[in-house]
C-alpha cells in the first residue's frame, strides 16, 4: 500500500505535466547548500570548501522524496572571485521519477565601502530527467481497464542558468536574492512546449546578534550569537516563507524554524549541529503541521561539510559574509 501511495503521488504530477510546471527540490538547511541556495555565495569562505547534503522527506511514504547534493566552491582572492560545482540527483515515488542537474558557478566580490561588500554570482546547469515507467501504477492496472501510454521520451535534457547577488555589512547582517531558471526551460515527457520549469525567485536575510557583548556582530569565537534568519521563495504559483532563528555557542549549534506556504502551514523545523574546527554537521528534522500530518513522517535531513585550504593564500585581505552554517 505504501509503494502505491508513493507512486499515486509521481503519476499525479506525471499526468499533468500538460498543465502543473515542475518545481525544485528544497532543503531545510538552506546555508548547509550554499551555491543551491544563492550563486553570490560561491567562494564565501577563506579556504576551500566541501558540502554534502542528505534529505528524506515523507519516508513513511515509502521513499516518496529523497535528494542527494554534493558542492565544492573555492575563493580566488588574488581576483577577488570564486568558482564552485555542484551535483545533485532528486529522486520521486521511490525512483519514479528523476532529476539529475551538474552544474558550474561563478562569483564577483566587491568592496564597496569600508563595512559593505556586495556578492554577484551566476550558475550554468545541465538538466536531465527521466521517468521509470515499469514503477509507475495507474488506475487502469488496477481495474483492468486498458494501459496508460508510455511518454514520447523517457529521458530529456536541457540546460539552464542562475543568478544572484548578497549584500553583507561587516559580519553584523546581510540580504541576498537570486533567480533560478532564467531561460524557463521546457521539460516535458510529450513534447509539450507549455511544461517548463518556472522562474523561482528567493529571497533571504539575516542578522547576528551577540548577546555575550550585547553589540552586533560576531566578535570572539566563544561567544553566544543569536541569528533570526528568514527565506522567502516564489516558483510559479507556489509561494514559501521560512522563519527562525540560529544559536550558536561554540561547537554547538541549534535552531528552529517555521514554514509556511500561504495557502496552509506546512512544518515546524528543529536543528542541531555540531561546527568544530574545519568539520560541521548538522541534523534537521521537519515535523508536518500541514493536513498531512504525521502520516508523512515528517523529513530528515542530514549535512556534512569539510573546510580546507588547497593553496597558501595571498596577503591580500579576504572578506567574507557572515551567514549562517546550517
Amino acid at each position: 500500500m505504501i509503494k502505491i501511495v508513493a507512486s499515486l503521488l509521481v503519476v499525479l504530477l506525471f499526468s499533468g505535466m500538460c498543465s502543473v510546471r515542475a518545481q525544485d527540490a528544497a532543503f531545510t538547511q538552506f546555508y548547509a547548500n550554499p551555491l543551491f541556495l544563492n550563486p553570490a555565495l560561491t567562494g564565501n569562505t577563506e579556504c576551500g570548501r566541501i558540502h554534502t547534503n542528505y534529505r528524506n522527506q515523507w519516508p513513511s511514504l515509502g521513499k516518496a522524496y529523497t535528494t542527494y547534493s554534493i558542492t565544492y566552491d573555492q575563493n580566488l582572492s588574488a581576483i577577488n572571485s570564486g568558482f564552485g560545482f555542484i551535483a545533485m540527483n532528486d529522486q520521486q515515488g521511490d525512483g519514479a521519477f528523476n532529476r539529475t542537474l551538474a552544474g558550474a558557478f561563478y562569483s564577483y566580490k566587491l568592496q564597496i565601502s569600508r563595512d559593505a561588500m556586495l556578492s554577484f554570482g551566476m550558475k550554468a546547469a545541465f538538466y536531465q530527467e527521466s521517468i521509470n515507467w515499469s514503477k509507475l501504477i495507474f488506475a487502469s492496472d488496477i481495474s483492468g481497464t486498458g494501459a496508460e501510454t508510455p511518454p514520447e521520451n523517457p529521458t530529456i535534457y536541457t540546460v539552464d542558468f542562475s543568478a544572484g547577488m548578497v549584500l553583507g555589512v561587516r559580519d553584523e547582517y546581510f540580504v541576498g536574492i537570486a533567480a533560478d531558471h532564467l531561460s524557463q526551460p521546457t521539460l516535458s515527457f510529450y513534447d509539450n512546449e507549455n511544461s517548463f520549469l518556472p522562474l523561482k525567485l528567493s529571497a533571504h536575510a539575516g542578522v547576528n546578534l551577540n548577546a555575550s557583548t550585547g553589540l552586533l556582530g560576531g566578535g570572539r569565537e566563544s561567544d553566544l550569537l543569536i541569528q533570526p534568519n528568514l527565506l522567502f521563495m516564489q516558483q510559479g504559483d507556489f509561494s514559501q516563507l521560512n522563519l527562525g532563528v540560529y544559536i550558536n555557542k561554540y561547537p554547538f549549534v541549534t535552531g528552529a524554524w517555521f514554514r509556511h506556504t500561504f495557502n496552509n502551514m506546512d512544518a515546524v523545523v528543529i536543528l542541531a549541529g555540531i561546527n568544530y574546527q574545519q568539520f560541521r554537521f548538522g541534523y534537521s528534522y521537519d515535523f508536518t503541521v500541514s493536513k498531512l500530518g504525521g502520516r508523512s513522517g515528517g523529513a530528515h535531513e542530514i549535512s556534512l561539510a569539510w573546510e580546507f585550504c588547497v593553496y597558501t593564500a595571498s596577503k591580500r585581505t579576504i572578506r567574507t559574509i557572515k551567514s549562517p552554517s546550517f
